[in-house]
């Protein structure tokens, strides 16, 4: 069984703060890390792995930086680990060909697992467009996955209600946060991962030409402000007033 894993180097977005006056977010010192989510797809490629035998290899569109927090996904349990370069400006359109390409270039695989969506966007984009791309069946928010010997069975988390999806192989999974608990690797683990491959492969080397279909123009944070208004009379009267205030915020409607 031979298991593709793409995972994405994101900010910490529990360390980020938001400057008061521009309302941008502050990036500068805040720690990179592999988006959570990624590892919920790395933890549920061991599983496959342990029972079914084969090689994982993780792969990332990012800098070289990234070969860090790639270590960490190899210290879990990865065997391969592949690094793409992007040009300098990218967007969703270019991530998901370079990973395609990179795909292409990786060889034969039966799963692709993806997180479905990262931690610092959450578009939720990269394994629809990379399934579409690579022309596999998808199937999306799996919150539980069983292998068999000639198609995948999932479970899909579809907010109210959960639908059993099956495929054949090869096939690209994007599974949610709920599907496992990511180990955490051992310090013999963490030391052994420094003796596995990372490769490293620019944007120019699986395909050019790619420009920027949608361009990021200002980021800014959402602006939460408190009302801090208390009610302390009667319970009943405090509810009543607390409804009505809702109403005219137009939280509530009659």
């Amino acid at each position: 069984m031979n298991i593709i894993v793409c995972a994405k180097q994101v900010v910490d977005v529990s360390e980020m703060k938001i400057d008061p006056k521009t309302k941008k977010p502050i990036l500068q010192g805040v720690s990179q890390i592999i988006s959570d989510i990624d590892k919920n797809a790395m933890e549920e490629a061991i599983k496959i792995k342990d029972k079914q035998g084969g090689k994982i290899t993780v792969v990332t569109v990012g800098p070289s930086d990234a070969k860090e927090r790639i270590k960490e996904l190899l210290a879990m349990g990865a065997d391969e680990g592949v690094i793409v370069t992007p040009p300098e400006k990218y967007d969703y359109h270019i991530i998901t060909n370079l990973l395609a390409e990179a795909i292409k270039k990786i060889g034969e695989y039966d799963i692709l697992l993806c997180g479905e969506a990262s931690i610092d966007m959450f578009s939720g984009q990269v394994g629809p467009r990379l399934a579409g791309l690579l022309k596999v069946p998808q199937i999306t928010y799996a919150q539980s996955v069983n292998i068999e010997k000639d198609k995948v069975v999932a479970e899909r988390n579809m907010g109210d209600k959960a639908v059993t999806t099956e495929s054949t192989y090869p096939v690209l999974i994007t599974v949610t946060k709920e599907i496992n608990e990511p180990r955490l690797p051992s310090l013999m683990q963490i030391l052994g991962a420094a003796n596995k491959p990372i490769n490293e492969w620019t944007a120019d080397s699986l395909k050019s030409g790619l420009d920027n279909k949608v361009d990021t123009i200002e980021l800014k944070g959402v602006s939460m402000e408190r009302k801090n208004v208390i009610y302390q009379d009667d319970l009943d009267d405090s509810i009543n007033k607390l409804v009505d205030s809702l109403a005219k915020e137009g939280v509530l409607r009659w």
